[in-house]
């Protein structure tokens, strides 16, 4: 089921946010704020946004800046990383509050889209009341196996060459993104821990809404060790963790979930439904 979206720019930071927002169902329905992975635009979660709608859920999907119809694209002058990516959310978050003022909020997302979702909700005052993971961890390379050493020689070749370009171009993996990032990126998968970020560094501990963790069987990008690794700092509140496969019996990768997304659609309406009772 795949849904068209009213597509909403917010200005920001020097920066046009794209807030994807899908079919309202009605009654008073509760918002789910979802984030998509590094590089993945918003429109490649239409169908999942569209089973959300209808199981119960009103979805929103925001572009991470510089991706999807987020602009400007990055370029040698977008030096952001992290810090602003998670500041981001809160201005998704008061475009939500304003287009669904009274509505209950539950925030989401997809690999680093979940990461940026976790963050925000490490610090004090998020209106949200849920967090829902697919995909996420941190990717520290001591998590990956025997495909550890080869994680970490990308991600600090990707760093290195974002410097000398000025920005990842985008060759192979992850799609266009500024420096800032990759270089966040490849400080996490080298160390197992975030930089400093606004002057501190994300204390997963202090999360302290309920937590719905989905892995994938066949998810060579974020495996279960690296999600378990991620999930079990979250120790200030309780995480619900669920293997998603298709209804066939086959194992869903980092990306193919979403293109058969209904039972897993119904699971987190339920969540955001009890997350926000």
């Amino acid at each position: 089921m795949s849904t068209p979206a009213d597509q909403i720019v917010l200005a920001h930071d020097g920066q046009e946010l794209a807030l994807h927002v899908h079919a309202d169902p009605g009654d008073g329905a509760p918002v789910l704020l979802f984030l998509p992975a590094m590089g993945t635009p918003a429109g490649f979660y239409r169908r999942f946004a569209g089973e959300l709608s209808a199981a119960g859920v009103w979805p929103m999907v925001g572009d991470l800046r510089g991706t999807g119809a987020s602009r400007p694209l990055a370029s040698r002058s977008a030096a952001y990383g992290y810090a602003a990516l998670a500041a981001d959310v809160d201005v998704l978050l008061a475009e939500v509050a304003r287009r669904a003022p009274g509505r209950a909020v539950v925030l989401g997302g997809h690999s680093l889209g979940g990461q940026m979702a976790a963050i925000h909700l490490s610090r004090a005052g998020s209106p949200a009341r849920g967090l829902f993971l697919i995909g996420t961890a941190i990717p520290h390379f001591r998590r990956y196996g025997r495909r550890g050493a080869g994680l970490l020689a990308m991600t600090q070749v990707m760093a290195l060459g974002s410097r000398v370009v000025g920005y990842w171009p985008g060759w192979a993996f992850g799609g266009r993104q500024a420096r800032g990032t990759i270089r966040d990126w490849a400080h996490t998968a080298r160390t197992g821990r975030y930089p400093e970020l606004d002057g501190a560094v994300p204390d997963l501990t202090k999360i302290d809404v309920p937590v719905l963790c989905v892995t994938l069987g066949a998810d060579l990008l974020t495996p279960r060790a690296a999600t378990h690794d991620f999930t079990d700092r979250m120790t200030g509140t309780e995480v619900t963790h669920v293997d998603y496969a298709f209804e066939d019996g086959r194992e869903a990768d980092h990306f193919t979930w979403a293109k058969e997304s209904g039972p897993l659609a119904a699971q987190v309406a339920d969540f955001v439904r009890e997350a926000t009772r």
